[in-house]
């Protein structure tokens, strides 16, 4: 036994459970933390992470582990959810998920776990660290499917002090197999997908609860109306379904979001022809650098949604914003979202998109 203390964010999923085994089975004291990071009621009643919790318990149990559970759905909303309705408000696409890292998990779940006396903290999350001449590097994995460096972007350099992330040598496929193995019960559970606060409801109706809709004109590029949208926030860049535009024009092909006009409340589309999706830079600001010192110049690569392959950039600083500029055009590049940086081994960083340069 290493005597040291740890204390791991467990969601009820698969991941944060084999993050707990091996941990355990590395010698470490392990105890189970469960945030509830968000309140409310499904249709029937119940409250919507007890089944989460539940699965918690059932494999804290499974390796003789305690468990504890914290509320922290005051700060989420404050740090989190707010600046995702301004977001939407403003006609831009945010990612909540990149700030709960910062804010919440690496935030006050950090604090409160090292108040209790904790060595280190761990997560499920599939990525590495490592401490190199004094500072704290973000690593990509393995499993360049599921790697998720990407979501940590805006996690401040120090906030990964004390942190081991258990599964940055595994791919997913070895996680379930972990899981079963070991009769853990989240072994099938089905990983979750979407925004956490919003589940496998419908979107739209959820927003609807917090921001009223302002319906207007689709206007196509060269100033033809071709139909009604039922509110900007709703519609996002290079989007092809629920556009209720089908059989306009008669000809085959899509339509396509192409641009959003907030203040004419005018939603332009373009059929068959997705030349306008594409643009040769970006500006983004709040750059922060995990583990790296940036020149004014400097030639990387860069993902601008998760699920994308890295893009060579060239990056020019000035100050905390900066001019990407794409090696080759970039598809429904979205305000609100993460330019993130990287090396070949590292995420750099990142910053939220502000402008697109077409």
């Amino acid at each position: 036994m290493n005597g040291k203390t740890v204390v791991v964010g467990m969601s009820g999923g698969v991941d944060s459970s084999v993050a707990a085994y091996l941990l355990k089975e590395q010698g470490y004291n392990v105890i189970g933390l469960f945030m509830m990071n968000w309140e409310e009621s499904d249709p029937d009643g119940a409250c919507t992470a007890e089944g989460d919790y539940a699965d918690v318990q059932r494999v804290c149990a499974a390796l003789s582990i305690p468990y504890y559970s914290v509320n922290f759905a005051a700060q989420y909303r404050e740090r989190v959810f707010a600046h995702f309705l301004a977001e939407y408000k403003a006609g831009r696409t945010p990612n909540p998920d990149v700030l709960c890292n910062r804010e919440i998990k690496f935030g006050p779940f950090r604090e409160y776990a090292l108040s209790m006396g904790a060595d280190y903290i761990a997560t499920g999350h599939y990525c590495g660290v490592a401490h190199e001449n004094g500072r704290n590097c973000l690593l990509k994995v393995k499993d360049a499917g599921k790697d998720q460096t990407y979501f940590l972007n805006q996690v401040r350099e120090y906030q990964l002090n004390n942190v081991i992330f258990p599964l940055a040598d595994l791919d997913k496929s070895e996680v379930r197999k972990i899981a079963g193995d070991n009769g853990l019960a989240t072994a099938k559970k089905k990983d979750s997908t979407g925004i956490c606060f919003i589940g496998e409801r419908n979107f739209r109706k959820f927003l609807q609860e917090y921001l009223p809709a302002q319906s207007g004109k689709i206007v196509t590029l060269n100033g033809e109306t071709v139909g009604e949208h039922i509110g900007l926030m709703y519609y996002t860049l290079g989007q092809r379904k629920g556009l209720d535009l089908g059989g306009k024009h008669g000809e085959e092909g899509r339509w396509f979001v192409v641009k959003k006009d907030l203040k004419n409340n005018i939603l332009y589309v373009s059929h068959g022809d997705e030349g306008p999706l594409y643009s040769r830079a970006c500006k983004a600001s709040g750059l922060n650098w995990i583990g790296y010192m940036p020149q004014q110049t400097i030639f990387c690569t860069a993902k601008f949604r998760y699920r994308q392959p890295e893009q060579k950039v060239k990056v020019t600083l000035n100050g905390e914003t900066a001019l990407i500029e794409f090696a080759e055009p970039q598809r429904a590049v979205t305000e609100g979202q993460y330019a993130v940086l990287y090396d070949e081994t590292r995420c750099l960083g990142g910053g939220v998109i502000e402008e697109v340069i077409f």
